[in-house]
């Protein structure tokens, strides 16, 4: 069960790495530029840059704590920040009109995430 947490959380990681750096980083009017990007609009740039600040931190909360053993539930907490933050990002999808991809996915594999971790750490 630790070899699928490791590959959940890896893939989960570099997913919420690459959005979270870009909306971290960027100005709201070069992400607004990306068709998929469109629910900016609807946020200030501050909001932007917190929610990318967020999936940064919960792609190191998957991995850190467990690479380390310092603090292993930190893991399992980090993917419940992240499955929330996933569906908080569908539920903004969904009430505009707007694909639910990947927030769909990423939200499902983060709750994959929380649940693998609990059964490690736990167990």
């Amino acid at each position: 069960m630790l070899i699928a947490l490791w590959i959940v959380n890896i893939v989960l990681a570099l997913l919420m790495l690459g959005a979270g750096f870009a909306k971290a980083t960027s100005s709201k009017e070069k992400l607004a530029e990306n068709p998929r990007m469109a629910w900016t609009e609807g946020f200030s740039p501050v909001a932007i840059r917190l929610i990318g600040i967020a999936e940064v931190l919960g792609a190191l909360g998957l991995i850190l704590p467990l690479a380390t053993g310092i603090a292993p539930i930190l893991t399992p907490i980090a993917a419940v920040g992240l499955a929330i933050l996933m569906l908080g990002a569908t539920v903004v999808h969904l009430r505009r009109k707007e694909s639910v991809m990947p927030a769909l996915p990423l939200t499902v594999l983060a709750i994959a995430s929380a649940v693998l971790g609990l059964l490690v750490v736990l167990g």
